[in-house]
């Protein structure tokens, strides 16, 4: 019994390279990048409701794999009045297809539409 033992677990070691490096590798992704300005006069209350309508998005669409956002820090004066960027991950473009005309997403949009000056969107896929 001891030497299967022994056995099986030489076997198991030497796969652990292995198994480690498959882990290690990440998956490509489809990044789903969002830009807003928002139009003068905007409430920060109104600019709320609009963060947290994209991100309640997560919980009602599952293809979105990940979800963050941020407000513009740069000091290079570039931002073009850009002010929130929300970055969204999918697994493939069908996902992205099931994500872009959702009921939620559409229903999201009403809640940007009074507000939004400008939108930039720029898709991509990861590179490993």
């Amino acid at each position: 019994m001891k030497k299967i033992g022994i056995f099986l677990y030489l076997i198991i070691a030497s796969m652990a390279p292995s198994i480690a490096q498959k882990k290690a590798t990440p998956q490509k992704l489809l990044r789903h990048v969002v830009m807003f300005s928002y139009k003068e006069g905007s409430t920060p209350e109104q600019i709320k409701a609009v963060k947290d309508a994209f991100a309640a998005l997560p919980k009602k669409i599952p293809q979105i794999k990940s979800f963050e956002w941020g407000t513009n820090n740069s000091p290079e004066n570039l931002a073009q009045g850009y002010t929130h960027c929300f970055f969204l991950s999918f697994a493939s473009e069908k996902d992205r297809a099931v994500y872009l005309p959702h009921p939620d997403h559409k229903a999201f949009g009403q809640i940007l539409k009074p507000i939004l000056d400008k939108v930039l969107v720029f898709d991509y896929w990861t590179e490993n």
